[in-house]
């Protein structure tokens, strides 16, 4: 079990949560016909998020491999054209929803929180919340 992000080109998305929930279920079942590991096969902007994030999480797979594969941050990112969805340990499910998100804002990207609960989904030009209730606090029903 892990805790899943994606993020996404904005125009490649439908506009309505239903018709992104399909279109999500659609890119998750990974026929593009390339491997998911390299993230020369996504866009500009994706690529400046998954350099942006590599940094902090590295990937397990692909031309920017960890070795330490012990390292609870490691993660393991599937590239596609439009979208790139990480497994991060759940370990680091805070940092990982903070950096992932952040760095969607600063690339222009949009952010999917495909193991939250009310499957957020957040679009360049929306206003952020200002605080995001811990994880566990969510988990607990205490926010």
């Amino acid at each position: 079990m892990s805790y899943d992000l994606m993020v996404f080109e904005p125009a490649a998305a439908p506009a309505s949560k239903a018709e992104f929930l399909i279109w999500y279920e659609q890119q998750t079942e990974w026929t593009e016909g390339h491997g998911y590991d390299d993230p020369a096969v996504t866009t500009p902007k994706l690529r400046q998020w998954y350099e942006a994030m590599a940094a902090y999480f590295p990937p397990m797979n692909g031309p920017d491999a960890s070795e330490d594969l012990d390292d609870p941050k490691v993660s393991d990112y599937s590239v596609g054209q439009s979208v790139i969805y990480v497994a991060f340990a759940w370990s680091q499910a805070e940092a990982a929803y903070r950096a992932v998100r952040a760095a969607a804002e600063a690339a222009g990207v949009g952010f999917f929180d495909a193991s939250g609960s009310d499957a957020e989904i957040w679009l360049p030009g929306q206003v952020a919340p200002a605080v995001r209730p811990s994880f566990w606090r969510r988990l607990l029903g205490l926010s």
